[in-house]
């Protein structure tokens, strides 16, 4: 059996990477039986469209960036509260809390979750340097989400969704000004070419998560379904690891090319964080139930 399995990242981005090696697992485990080839770059599906390509079976298996389903169902921006979740052994809280809620939600849509992944901490890349959220006000912000989008929105700039490929362009030709993005991206779009500065907000860290088609792979046989599941577990592992890891080295990566690394000033550290309140606020009463049940658990301390 040969599966196709799309992401929209580069060959050489750790969680494509870290699903290469997912794949070779597999391949190993079910002495070649089950082959996974990678199809990296959104050269097969575009971001946006994979989970609804896994869901109707056009492939078995395939990598999204959780949040870009807000739209559809506000439960899948867990992750994309700023400055809820802000370290990694908070995220992995956050993530114990609300896997459950997000498996639930996928299941009824004949899918199940493989394994999930953070992107490092998302910072603030700026081509001026900001002391406020005033210094944003009215700049072309690129975005990815519609958490990212609303995050534009309330410090007054105006969000253009723009996709990984396309940022160094986009920076290049005006069509966007600023960015929060990992610093993984930050790196694979050099984005020296193109930027000055990198505020280390450490405000989220959105997952990835890798999905398969709950009838595809309930036609594998039980040993294979077995081996998927092993891979997956050691992947999920592996990634975490790999995230936190590559996360100092990203910024050290920029620095050394000439990005100024900034810590955000206190005026703009508690203007973030009230607007970080305000969102987890608003992202609870979209998700319903599950959604305050998640941000409960989740502040209990």
């Amino acid at each position: 059996t040969k599966w196709d399995v799309p992401t929209a990242y580069p060959a050489n981005n750790f969680h494509t990477e870290n699903l290469q090696q997912f794949a070779n697992d597999v391949e190993k485990a079910t002495g070649g039986k089950l082959k996974l080839q990678l199809h990296p770059n959104a050269s097969l599906f575009k971001a946006p469209e994979i989970k609804r390509a896994v869901q109707t079976g056009q492939v078995p298996v395939g990598e999204i960036l959780g949040s870009v389903l807000a739209n559809e169902s506000a439960l899948f921006a867990f992750d994309s509260n700023p400055f809820l979740a802000n370290s990694y052994a908070k995220e992995r809280r956050l993530w114990h809390i609300a896997r459950p809620y997000v498996e639930k939600k996928l299941a009824a849509q004949g899918i199940e979750l493989l394994y999930s992944v953070p992107w490092p901490p998302q910072g603030i890349y700026t081509k001026k340097p900001i002391e406020s959220i005033a210094d944003l006000k009215g700049i072309k912000f690129r975005t990815y989400s519609p958490t990212t989008s609303r995050f534009a929105e309330l410090i007054g700039a105006t969000p253009t969704t723009v996709q990984v490929p396309d940022i160094p362009q986009a920076f290049k030709t005006g069509l966007v000004d600023a960015m929060i993005t990992s610093g993984a991206t930050g790196v694979d779009t050099q984005a020296w070419d193109y930027l000055k500065y990198y505020y280390d907000t450490q405000a989220f860290l959105p997952q990835n998560m890798v999905l398969v088609n709950k009838a595809a792979f309930h036609k594998l046989p039980a040993a294979e379904q077995k081996a998927v599941l092993a891979a997956a577990r050691a992947a999920e592992a592996r990634g975490w690891k790999t995230s936190e890891a590559e996360n100092e080295n990203y910024v050290k990566t920029m620095a050394s090319h000439g990005i100024q690394v900034m810590k955000p000033s206190k005026k703009l550290e508690s203007e973030f964080e009230a607007i970080g309140k305000q969102m987890a606020d608003e992202w609870a009463k979209k998700a319903g139930a599950d959604g305050e049940a998640i941000l409960k658990a989740y502040e209990r301390k």
